[in-house]
This record gives C-alpha cells, sequence and structure tokens, in this order.
C-alpha cells in the first residue's frame, strides 16, 4: 500500500481495476495531499506485493471479497470514515462498502456510477455490439483463456489498455511501472475467478456468501457520492441519464462528464482529484 500526505489529514482511500495498479493514481494524489488529505494506495489481493496469510484462502476476485478487503483496511488502520474513490473493479469494491457499510465511509467517487454486479441478469444477452467488447472476459471463462493469461500477461493488459483507452497515448515506461504487479503469482488465480463468478459459472468463497446474498439486493447506496461519466471509454456505449444515477444514490452530489477512456484517474488525474475534493467539502 502506499501512503501520501498527513497521517492526521482526512482519509481517503482509491482503488483501481483490472489490468492496473497503484500507479495509476500517481498524479491524482500530490493535488489532494496539498489538500490536507491523507491518500491511501492499497494494493488489491493479487497484484503486485499482496501475499495471501493462508495457503489455503481461495483466491478469489468475487466482488464481495474485494468489498470485504476495503472493510478491514479501513478498520484495521482506524481510518475515521475515508471518502473512498475507484474504477472498474476498485469502483466496485467501493460502491458495494458504501452500500453495505454506510456508516464506515464519509463520501463516495465512483467512475461510471453504481458499479455493483448484478449476477442473476447475467444469463440475459447484451446486443452484439456491447457483446463483443466483453471477448476478454468470455476468454477468462475457458481453461485455454486462464493459460492464455498466465503466458502473455502483459500482452493481455497492454492490449486491453488499447482497446478502452482509445486516446491516450501510455508510454512503455508508464505500462511497465505497472505491469509489474501482474507477477504476483495469485494474480492469475484471482482474475480468472472473478470474470467466472459474476457470471455464476463458479461459487465464490463461502465466507463471503452472506455479503453476497445482500449484494443480489442491488442495494442503493445512501453516502455522498460524485459521479465520473467517461465519454470516451468503449466499455460504456452510452451515459446512463442522470435518473439511471440518482435511483442508485439518493444523496447524489455531481454527475461530472470526464474526456477519458476507462482509466480515468491516469488519463484525466486533475478531473478525478476535483471530484474527490468536491466529495470531501459537500459531505
Amino acid at each position: 500500500m502506499e501512503q501520501h500526505g498527513d497521517p492526521d489529514g482526512w482519509p481517503v482511500v482509491l482503488l483501481y481495476g483490472f489490468p492496473y495498479d497503484v500507479r495509476c493514481y500517481d498524479r491524482v494524489t500530490p493535488p489532494l495531499a496539498a489538500a490536507g488529505a491523507y491518500v491511501l494506495a492499497p494494493y488489491l489481493r493479487g497484484y503486485g506485493p499482496t501475499r495471501f496469510i493462508d495457503q489455503t484462502t481461495p483466491r478469489s476476485g468475487q466482488q464481495a471479497a474485494l468489498a470485504a478487503d476495503l472493510s478491514e483496511l479501513i478498520a484495521a488502520l482506524g481510518l475515521a470514515t475515508p471518502i473512498v474513490a475507484g474504477f472498474d473493479w476498485g469502483g466496485r469494491a467501493a460502491c458495494v462498502a458504501a452500500a453495505l457499510w454506510p456508516k464506515m465511509v464519509r463520501a463516495l467517487v465512483s467512475v461510471s456510477g453504481y458499479n455493483v454486479q448484478n449476477i442473476s441478469a447475467t444469463t440475459t444477452p447484451a446486443p452484439p455490439e456491447i457483446e463483443r467488447r466483453l471477448w476478454y472476459q468470455y476468454y477468462l471463462h475457458s481453461d485455454r483463456g486462464r493459460a492464455g493469461l498466465n503466458a502473455y500477461r502483459r500482452e493481455f493488459a497492454r492490449l486491453l489498455w488499447q482497446e478502452w483507452s482509445p486516446d491516450w497515448l501510455f508510454s512503455d515506461d508508464e505500462f511497465a511501472a505497472t505491469a509489474a504487479s501482474f507477477d504476483n503469482p495469485d494474480f492469475v488465480d484471482v482474475v480468472v475467478p472473478s470474470y467466472r463468478h459474476r457470471y455464476g459459472l463458479i461459487a465464490g468463497d463461502p465466507t463471503y456468501q452472506e455479503l453476497e446474498d445482500k449484494i443480489s439486493a442491488q442495494p442503493p447506496i445512501p453516502v455522498p457520492t460524485v459521479v465520473i461519466d467517461p465519454q470516451c471509454d468503449p466499455m460504456i456505449p452510452f451515459v446512463p441519464p442522470r435518473a439511471a444515477h440518482e435511483w442508485r444514490f439518493p444523496s447524489l452530489l455531481d454527475i461530472r462528464s470526464v474526456e477519458a477512456g476507462h482509466d480515468v484517474p491516469q488519463e484525466a488525474p486533475e478531473a478525478f482529484a476535483d471530484a474527490i475534493l468536491h466529495a470531501y467539502q459537500n459531505s
């Protein structure tokens, strides 16, 4: 985990998604720390230096596990109602934690809005134009896909970066700084179950079944929330109307359109930091 700013400042936890790591927040943290924040950017399970204490623990990347990791981190560090912010897997962890434990969270910043998976609805196919963009998920449903991710971790991730952020000309050095996180021995074993569990193809870790049952009700998120709508993300083929966000977030503070692809904090760090500052100032 990386930490920036004054430990006595107002806490912020920044969470990334697949296939990224904490480096996507390198240009987000300085303005937050300058504004008095204590910024924490933890590695997700299966990335970077993380290791499982118990070798028998299932390497699950399911949403309940990610949210539980976040809540346990907040509790272990004694953080006083931090703002949680993220995208993709990290946005999902932040949304679920804010929904299930709202008293633990001061405010939420979520890219693309309500990131909570509705597993029971995954049997309904989307239009082909949307389905084809999810090729990597279906690929990972197979043993061939698992072997492919294991053999071509960097090539797999780089292709997704290019597809999901078509206007972002990231450098080789930027990619390499993150790609080292994919060498974690548990990386493949966490990623593959994530993309199988969300379609109901495998059971999750029994430890988190009670949480998954609560998540299945698709609870609203009551904490003050800023939604970031990335305008250039091919994974979000249309921008939901405000009403689609409002019923999910009863305390919606703002919806901010940002000219960025999937990796908003790395493509538009100023906008991401501004959203967090707005959440802090209005919660």
